[in-house]
């Protein structure tokens, strides 16, 4: 029997049509959060290279840390991201949207600390200042309607925004314009053009 055109793409907090590869780096969020934000960032693992894999083993705590001279930066890091979308548009779901994913670290948004309490991490692969592919867009848009279907989104924001004192991801390359233009008329608000400031609060 074919699937019902209104079922929920969701389930128990997991996007059914995402690979789910549970990640052990996650907490539960407080009580009462209101996720309202989504946050996104670049990643490549090692830097420059895709379809290495790494980014999933990273989020497994299994990254091979002799493997690369890179990986020797990084090593021991407890990292994840609810979401990664690859350089051909398929998405990977590490964390429950209903579980905080430890992937914003120091941060503060519309008023409040600690934007992994109420956010969803995604991850793009690819570099700061390189270009991301069409298909990662059609994927990212696809990924944002569905959370905005089961949770209270009112913002999108890059991990620049979030910390802009120590992060510049997702980059200058990424297409804001596209995403804005996507969510016209939603309520969602795009977060502006960041300029990296060199001290002061973010």
């Amino acid at each position: 029997m074919p699937p019902r055109r209104n079922a929920s793409p969701w389930r128990d907090g997991w996007l059914r049509w995402a690979h789910h590869c549970p990640s052990p780096n996650c907490n539960a969020r407080p009580a009462h959060a209101c996720v309202d934000l989504i946050v996104l960032h670049s990643i490549s693992l090692p830097p420059g290279e895709y379809g290495t894999g790494a980014v999933q083993d990273l989020f497994l705590n299994c990254l091979p840390w002799d493997a690369h001279p890179y990986y020797q930066q990084i090593r021991g890091l407890e990292v994840s991201s609810h979401f990664f979308i690859t350089r051909g548009g398929e998405v990977w779901q590490f964390v429950s949207v209903h579980e905080r994913a430890w992937h914003a670290g120091a941060s503060h948004y519309r008023g409040r600390d600690g934007c992994n309490d109420d956010s969803v991490g995604i991850e793009l692969e690819g570099l700061e200042g390189e270009r991301f592919e069409a298909a990662q867009y059609a994927a990212l848009l696809r990924l944002c309607d569905a959370l905005a279907q089961r949770l209270p989104i009112r913002h999108i924001a890059g991990h620049e925004h979030i910390a802009p004192q120590r992060k510049h991801d997702p980059g200058n390359a990424f297409d804001w314009q596209r995403l804005a233009q996507h969510c016209a008329g939603t309520g969602i608000m795009i977060a502006p053009t960041v300029q990296h400031p060199t001290r002061g609060r973010c």
